[in-house]
């Protein structure tokens, strides 16, 4: 038989391989483990020898022969290839419709003032731009790409970076507590101190205490305050004056530009663990308009 008729044997025989188990391989594929079994056994007949051999002392876990674990990457390589062309045969099938997912804030603050350009570049594409503030299975929701703020893992997904992120607090330039546009530490604890939320249950997204401790400010209060948790609506109280808040070099660059925002305490700065990137399923990286989302968002983020 022609190796092409053995597909779902070989598909069987990778799954099982990476999770070294027939039981796991079978959920994966939605079948049960008595036909990965089947089809293992059917193509290692054809071949002519074994794939597998079980582990010693009664574990049930599977092991590789020596020729299996040779051929795996090249078995591995095949079917992303495959992925590959079956996406292409998809886009080829497909409207030039791009839904692109962000945070609300990321949006308004940093991608729809440059989006036009995207826009100028490819008319042919038309974005559809998710806010949803919860994070989103790229499968189930039909997401091509997007951007996301982390540590830059994320299952299943391939992730560039974007743009790393330094920290330091804005304020409105008509803040009461200003002198000459500067603030002091001291004066900073009777400011009215305003709190990102938008990440709380992350212990590396960046706060007060952060900021605070970097200063080597450990006897601050950094617990009063204005709690908010949309990184956009923290930005907007700050520039109506509703007191100091946190500013992300990323979030904040625009207003910073425009004088809606200053640096109370000049270039002082400490920088963030976390950073953005850009993220898409990695056989969807060879599609057009991924390609031409990726590449342009590279390009304006260095510039």
């Amino acid at each position: 038989m022609n190796p092409l008729g053995y597909l779902n044997a070989l598909r069987a025989f990778e799954a099982a391989a990476r999770h070294q188990s027939f039981t796991a391989a079978a959920e994966e594929l939605n079948v049960t483990s008595a036909a990965v079994g089947q089809q293992v056994r059917s193509l290692e007949s054809w071949l002519g020898l074994p794939l597998f051999t079980r582990a010693s002392s009664g574990n049930a876990r599977l092991l590789l022969t020596d020729v299996a674990r040779s051929a795996l990457p090249d078995i591995r390589e095949g079917f992303d290839r495959l992925r590959v062309g079956l996406a292409r045969l998809k886009e080829a099938s497909q409207s030039t419709d791009l839904t692109v997912t962000v945070s609300p804030a990321f949006a308004g603050k940093w991608l729809l003032p440059r989006l036009e350009r995207f826009q100028q570049l490819h008319p042919e594409i038309d974005v559809l731009l998710n806010t949803n503030l919860k994070t989103l299975d790229f499968l189930t929701e039909r997401i091509d790409i997007g951007v996301r703020y982390g540590a830059g893992n994320w299952p299943g997904l391939a992730a560039i970076k974007l743009m790393d992120e330094d920290l330091f607090p804005v304020c409105s330039p008509n803040y009461p507590a200003l002198a000459d546009g500067k603030l002091s530490l001291e004066a900073l604890a009777q400011c009215t101190l305003i709190h990102d939320l938008s990440m709380a249950g992350d212990p590396s997204f960046p706060s007060w205490r952060t900021w605070l401790d970097a200063m080597e400010q450990t006897g601050t209060d950094a617990s009063h305050g204005l709690r908010i948790n949309n990184s956009a609506a923290v930005v907007q109280a700050a520039i109506e004056g509703q007191g100091i808040a946190l500013g992300r070099s990323v979030m904040v660059r625009d207003d910073l530009a425009s004088g809606r925002l200053i640096r109370p305490f000049g270039e002082v700065k400490s920088a963030v663990a976390l950073a953005y990137y850009v993220v898409y399923r990695p056989e969807c990286g060879e599609l057009t308009k991924v390609q031409a989302f990726r590449d342009w968002i590279l390009t304006e983020t260095a510039t």
